[in-house]
């Protein structure tokens, strides 16, 4: 008997846990994390203060659990089974597919144009964070330009250096015009006309 209750209690933590880390990604999404508010996010989570800090001891440690729990989802929905050496194509399938999801989830493109110009200040809690993940973003791209490069994949005349981070910035404009005009901008068509520029085969 003992130990379903505890079973029970661990489980109706894991959800509270759940509930905090949701609740906290559509404040930092709306409101950006030096405006969210921990006391609105235990209101709004149906905890008490005590109750969101016996989860998460400080708003650091929220941010950081919702940072982890959106890359967790991205990466068994898109990046699942991607394996060195990179297969550039599939690689460039992906992210656009990654891209073209984030067009029905306004939320997660909100937290992350909102986090990398707060978090350019290095005394931001997710300045290494958002640091390291433009670096990844740049190391996995990179490999996926050269692999098409090496393939000769690639359309005559296109600039290898620097085309990674160009690639990044392009959908980091796109995404902050669709939030500003959704019905305007077509983040993912545009993503792949710029990718179909740039290569000669079709990316999935």
């Amino acid at each position: 008997m003992s130990g379903e209750a505890d079973d029970a209690g661990y489980a109706k933590g894991r959800a509270r846990r759940a509930r905090i880390v949701r609740t906290a990604f559509e404040a930092f999404s709306a409101h950006g994390y030096r405006g969210a508010s921990l006391v609105q996010i235990a209101a709004d989570s149906g905890v008490s203060r005590a109750g969101l800090v016996h989860h998460f001891p400080t708003k650091e440690s929220l941010l950081e659990a919702v940072l982890e729990e959106r890359d967790r989802v991205d990466r068994e929905q898109f990046f699942s089974g991607v394996t060195a050496p990179v297969d550039g194509l599939d690689l460039l399938g992906r992210f656009a597919r990654l891209v073209e999801h984030n067009t029905s989830n306004r939320g997660i493109v909100g937290l992350f144009a909102v986090l990398s110009v707060e978090a350019s200040d290095p005394s931001h809690p997710a300045h290494a964070y958002i640091a390291t993940r433009y670096e990844n973003l740049r190391r996995y791209l990179g490999a996926a330009i050269a692999d098409l490069d090496a393939r000769g994949l690639l359309r005559p005349g296109v600039e290898v250096e620097g085309l990674a981070a160009e690639l990044i910035a392009t959908v980091d404009g796109l995404q902050v015009q669709w939030l500003v005009a959704p019905d305007s901008v077509d983040m993912a068509a545009q993503f792949r006309r710029r990718l179909a520029d740039l290569v000669t085969v079709g990316v999935g």
